[in-house]
This record gives structure tokens, sequence and C-alpha cells, in this order.
């Protein structure tokens, strides 16, 4: 791969530390309980949760009784885990690290899980085999990904078209909401892939509001924002992103309602 991707996840780090994700992160708490039974997170389980985040499927599964390790490229993200672990009353062994070079031995947990989070990683298909490698012979990895017509996915292509085109190389993350491109990423490990179509709610008092909370909230709106407000680009991003909003709304009261679209990937390991 051709681009600096120790520069890139520098500015994934960045990315993610702006703005205040984990109060995005609320939005999808569901997905994350989701997920964390999906896993079979329980008692005498050792699960690992990939780019934790603020601990959707983490904190799920400890209190589901797992024994649960979280890993993430960002600090400010893990330190907001810590302290809402702490609050749930459960134990985390949180560490900064990255989903490409995850630091543990082969085979070291029952479950694997990633909501929303490896989908970022710059090399996927290095992201997914490191998930294969830590998993145990008969262990099963959970993913989730937004689809690329689901309004993430859509929002994504909108945002893109204002900022400078990435490297060939540099595929998006919502690749990992395509069925055909997941058995790509998974193939030759010996995985067995299964796949569920999902959605969750994204309902806000209104298009104007759910936008403002974003470009406040949400790392990659914030970092939009600052790079196109000083090229007087900004204000044509906004208009496309709320016309972009207004078209896929479901909601006919003035607020603002949408089911988020999104791919659940299964890989079971062979025993």
């Amino acid at each position: 791969m051709s681009i600096d991707v120790s520069g890139f996840k520098q500015g994934q780090k960045a990315m993610w530390t702006a703005g205040d994700y984990p109060e995005v992160a609320r939005r999808i708490a569901t997905v994350g309980e989701y997920v964390a039974q999906r896993a079979g997170a329980a008692e005498g389980v050792e699960l690992l949760d990939v780019a934790t985040g603020a601990g959707n499927v983490s904190i799920r599964a400890a209190q589901a009784g797992a024994q649960v390790t979280g890993l993430d490229l960002t600090p400010k993200l893990l330190d907001v885990q810590r302290s809402r672990a702490t609050e749930a009353g459960v134990e985390i062994a949180l560490i900064e690290g990255d989903a490409e070079e995850l630091p543990f031995a082969d085979d070291s947990f029952d479950r694997v899980t990633s909501c929303f989070g490896v989908i970022f990683a710059p090399r996927q298909k290095v992201a997914a085999e490191e998930l294969v490698r830590v998993a145990r012979p008969g262990g099963s990895i959970v993913v989730t990904a937004w689809t690329p017509e689901s309004i993430v996915g859509r929002s994504f292509r909108a945002a893109a078209a204002y900022m400078p085109p990435p490297p060939p190389e540099l595929k998006s993350p919502v690749m990992w909401g395509i069925e055909d491109h997941v058995r790509e990423l998974f193939e030759g490990t010996g995985a067995e892939l299964s796949f569920e179509s999902r959605s969750v709610p994204f309902e806000g008092e209104s298009v104007e509001r759910w936008f403002e909370d974003d470009e406040r909230m949400l790392g990659p709106a914030v970092m939009a924002k600052a790079a196109l407000e000083p090229q007087g680009r900004y204000d044509d991003l906004r208009r496309d992103m709320l016309a972009l909003y207004e078209e896929i709304n479901e909601a006919d009261d003035g607020s603002f309602s949408v089911q988020a679209k999104y791919l659940v990937t299964v890989a079971q390991l062979p025993a």
C-alpha cells in the first residue's frame, strides 16, 4: 500500500478524539448490546472487542459475565470507557493498540467483536486476518459495518466530494457492509461466514438539529468543518447534507427519523 499508514492512523486518532464520539455512540448503544449477545458473551467466555470506543459492546459483554479485553487506538475513548465501566460495576482490561497489529498471541480469545470499529482500519484484509489470528479454533468473530446505501454510507459519499481523493488502495469503511467484499477479506482464513441485515433508528428533533449535533460531536464532521470553512466551502457541504437528510427522512411531523442500515458479519472458525 502506497499510503503512509502510520500517518493515516495518527489522523484517525485525531479524528476520533475531536468532537464527542462517546455521546454519538449512545445512538448505537442497542447495536453494541446485540453484538455482545450475538457473540455469546457469558460466564467463562474470553472476549476481545476491537476498536472498542466508549464500550457499547464491551460493557454489555462484561455485564453478561464474559472476561473482556477492549482495544482502541484512541486514548480519550479508553478513558471514557474506563469511567463508564466503573459506573456499570464491571471490570474490563483496556489497552491502547492497533487493529492491524493486535498485541496478543495467536488463539487468545473465544470471541472477537468489533462494532463499527475495525472497518476504519486502512488495510482491511490485514485487519480481518488479525481478527482471525487471535481467535481460538472453534471461536467466532462478529463485526458490524454500515452499508453503502445507509445514511452513514451516503453521508460519507456526500462529504467525500469536498475532500481530497484518497489513494486508490484505501477502501471505504462501508465496503465492510458488502457481503462479497467481506468474503474476499476472509478468503483463505478457513472461517465460515454468515450475514444479517439490520438497522438502528436515528431520531432527532429536526433535520437541522441532527446536522448540528453531527458537526459538534462526530469526529469526521468536526474535521470536515475545520478543513472546509477556511476555504469557504463548508456552506456547500452543509447544503448537500441537509438535502440528503431531507430526502431520506421518514418523519412527516418536522422531526428526523431514519433507519440506519448495517451488515452483521459472523465468522465461525473451524474447531
